[in-house]
């Protein structure tokens, strides 16, 4: 019998997904986690929050290994996991079919003889509810196995027999050169009847054929094309195919800092992403999937501006309550473990500069935005000019207080700079010389109270001592040019201060007070961000090293989690992130010179930084 799971590093899962949920496959053959039908349902296997007993999904050789390795087939979502044993090898390809119209959604395991023959075992804890609810299991017509509970309910398919133990339901088989095995589990509602299950040999030709297709159209074609696109064919796991929202991740409560209570839900769509996914989609030559997310984006904030919140849940949902589930000992003893996240209901400031950057970039690429966006723009602008001076939580989300955020006041200026710069380009009717003496008040107040010149830096916020590296967003964004001092400095002044072993911390939690224990990992996408300030200031050299010792850090399949523990040489924070993913694909592009329309607009934002005109 298998050992009970034992703590894995968070990089050694891979992703498989049907663009409407994801599962995460260990390197042994176990997904341990998978919320079912959608990112953000309750998790049917949940081991990856505790033990094989919060359910899991494994298959494995019996006997024990003497060679592993695993490997997308081509630039899918199909995995692939060699076993090797003394007695021969075996191939276990994983994935999951997309859905299209229909409303099941399946996964197929198949182990594919490769030489001699291997025993195998299969075992299969199903608990519904986070790993709260063992199911009641039944063998049904067709020599299906049902497991019920509630209103969840789903059906294993398979040639071979399985049998009862200890709640767990188990195949013993053997796999010979050439013979494949297939398994196929589908989840449908308790009430309705069993839904017919797929042929798992043509989902297979199916599924890649879709992904080589999606993947195919991919426009970057520089020296780093098979993480550019991996990353992208990441974020389109990401995305919940019904509605275009992208989760942040598909996980929750892995922890930024190991043992500690640095643990959120991520299985949430989050505004301040929107520009960087509506920039990595557009430039990669993803059309479609940009105009769905503007579509998500536009549902989502529509109604009173006074309503906007910082995230979202994937069908647009305002109410996200956070919740701990007290059974789950949590990854590696991190507690608590949550679901839902408080922060949809703090005010973040910066959320208004996100989401006028993203339909600002939409106008200038041509994309076709439903006719109530300039009425919403207006709303939220009119919304802004009464709050922008107000104290928030800032894009950290902190929970000791409200504060006077630089990248706050940033992201203010950006929403009145993009409003006026779509006046005098693509026609936004609004009252274009409030908008234009507002983003002259903001842009001087962040000179004066933002820059500190004892520390020759931008500062976290106003009268701080702590840095940030949110404001190497600065040059990025327009707000003044990269060859500034000001920038210049901020830029050696953020490397030197929070950087460790290369890469970028988002601040010192040590210094800067966020209500939670001090300490967590290196912020990855900050240290793309950091690349591409290299990039702007013409230190490609630099950012070259930089960006190259990014990718080492991801894991063997190409993924990345939101921070990188450099003390422990491991991944932390949930997984995969899709932040990260974006950061990865713009300093793709940011090398190859890709800039665009909305780059081009950003380009005249730095000269009327400069010039003052």
């Amino acid at each position: 019998m298998f050992n009970s799971v034992t703590t894995r590093a968070i990089g050694d899962y891979a992703l498989i997904g049907d663009c409407e949920t994801a599962a995460l496959v260990a390197k042994d053959g176990s997904i341990d986690w998978l919320c079912w039908p959608r990112f953000d349902s309750g998790a049917c296997f949940a081991a990856l929050l505790g033990t094989e007993k919060h359910g899991r999904w494994r298959i494995s050789p019996a006997r024990e290994l003497t060679r592993r390795s695993r490997r997308y087939r081509g630039d899918t979502l199909i995995l692939e996991t060699e076993f090797e044993t003394q007695e021969g090898a075996v191939s276990l390809i994983d994935f999951m079919p997309i859905r299209k119209n229909r409303q099941v959604s399946e996964i197929v395991r198949m182990v594919v003889g490769k030489r001699g023959r291997v025993d195998m075992r299969m075992e299969v804890a199903f608990r519904f509810d986070y790993g709260r609810i063992v199911p009641w299991v039944s063998r049904i017509e067709g020599g299906l196995l049902r497991a019920v509970a509630g209103p969840h309910s789903a059906i294993l398919k398979s040639p071979v027999a399985t049998h009862g133990e200890n709640f767990t339901t188990v195949a013993e088989f053997s796999v010979g050169e050439g013979e494949r095995v297939p398994f196929v589990l589908a989840h449908e509602a308790s009430h309705l009847p069993p839904p017919c299950i797929c042929d798992p040999e043509q989902a297979l030709d199916e599924t890649e054929a879709y992904w080589s297709e999606w993947s195919g159209r991919c426009h970057y074609d520089g020296p780093w094309k098979e993480a550019v696109t991996r990353s992208l064919i990441t974020v389109k796991a990401l995305t919940y195919r019904p509605t275009g929202g992208i989760v942040a991740a598909p996980t929750t409560s892995l922890p930024e800092q190991f043992g500690s209570t640095r643990n959120w839900d991520y299985r949430f769509c989050w505004l301040r992403d929107a520009t960087f996914t509506l920039l990595s989609l557009i430039n990669a030559g993803y059309r479609t999937e940009a105009e769905s997310w503007c579509d998500w984006l536009l549902r989502a904030v529509a109604g009173a501006a006074s309503q906007i919140q910082p995230l979202y849940g994937i069908g647009g949902e305002h109410r996200n309550d956070e919740v701990e589930l007290d059974w789950l000992p949590g990854f590696g003893g991190s507690r608590p473990v949550r679901i839902g996240n408080g922060a949809y209901s703090q005010l973040q400031v910066d959320v208004f500069g996100s989401v006028m950057d993203a339909l600002h970039a939409a106008t200038a690429f041509g994309l076709d935005l439903h006719e109530a966006s300039a009425g919403l723009q207006r709303e939220l602008l009119k919304h802004l000019e009464s709050v922008w001076r107000e104290p928030d939580e800032g894009i950290w989300e902190v929970r000791s207080g409200r504060k006077h955020f630089v990248h706050s006041k940033l992201m203010s200026w950006v929403a009145f700079d993009r409003a006026v710069i779509s006046c005098e380009r693509f026609g936004l009717a609004g009252p274009v010389d409030r908008w234009r003496a507002l983003r002259d008040e903001i842009h001087a107040e962040i000179i004066e109270k933002g820059f500190d010149a004892e520390q020759g830096a931008f500062m976290q916020s106003y009268g701080s001592k702590a840095f940030d590296a949110s404001v190497l967003l600065m040059p990025i964004l327009g707000f003044l040019p990269p060859d500034d001092p000001r920038i210049v400095s901020t830029t050696r002044t953020i490397e030197r201060e929070l950087s460790k072993d290369g890469l970028l911390r988002r601040y010192d939690t040590g210094k800067a007070e966020d209500g939670l224990p001090a300490s967590e990992g290196a912020f990855l996408a900050c240290s793309f961000w950091l690349a591409d300030n290299m990039i702007l200031q013409g230190r490609e050299q630099e950012a070259r090293r930089l960006f190259e010792h990014l990718l080492s850090l991801r894991n063997d399949v190409g993924l990345l989690a939101e921070q990188y523990d450099v003390k422990r040489q491991a991944q932390a924070g949930n997984f995969p992130q899709a932040f990260s993913h974006f950061a990865l694909i713009d300093t793709a592009f940011n090398f190859a010179g890709i800039k665009g329309a909305a780059r081009e607009v950003h380009m005249k934002s730095q000269e009327t930084a400069r010039t003052g005109t």
